[in-house]
């Protein structure tokens, strides 16, 4: 336990998530580097502080995997790994989390005001009552063989689901 202990630590276990964010992301990969800590006012949930006057040195990796123009699909690898780093690094950047309650994804952030998109999108919220973010890759070494060891998982089906529907949206759109 502290040999995983440890290299939760050092920063050496690899960790890759899949997440759906709000907006278009500007760059097709990119860092993002901002301290994460309790927000100043509201204890119970974390803020981005760029200065690095508050909090620890987080830092998050990006890559769009794919884009659908009202959200994009991305790969985020942690270099750090801080209390809800990457919901708190995605807001920092104006791409919340889709259906994020805490941090802001749980409404409309991009998109139309027409009632059609908004009943789109309050079904993929349906389908998937949570943030979408999705834990898809967990690597370390063994403690004992000192083997490398990776971890793949499949995203669930009602994530899957949504990203489905938001490429149909899209082929629809055009």
């Amino acid at each position: 336990m502290s040999h995983l202990n440890g290299q939760f630590k050092k920063h050496t276990v690899h960790r890759r998530y899949i997440a759906l964010v709000w907006g278009d992301m500007a760059e097709d990969r990119g860092t993002v580097r901002a301290h994460v800590g309790r927000h100043l006012r509201f204890r119970k949930i974390m803020d981005a502080y760029p200065d690095g006057d508050h909090g620890k040195e987080a830092v998050t990796h990006y890559t769009v995997l794919e884009r659908f123009n009202y959200v994009t699909l991305v790969s985020l690898q942690l270099e750090t790994g801080r209390t809800h780093q990457i919901r708190v690094h995605m807001k920092y950047t104006g791409h919340p989390l889709f259906n994020d309650a805490t941090y802001g994804g749980d409404r409309i952030v991009k998109g139309t005001v027409f009632t059609r998109y908004r009943q789109f999108v309050d079904n993929c919220f349906r389908i998937l009552p949570r943030q979408a973010l999705h834990a898809k890759e967990l690597g370390f070494i063994h403690p004992d063989t000192h083997e490398e060891l990776r971890f793949d998982s499949a995203l669930p089906g009602e994530m899957e689901e949504v990203i489905e529907r938001w490429r149909r949206y899209v082929r629809g759109k055009m």
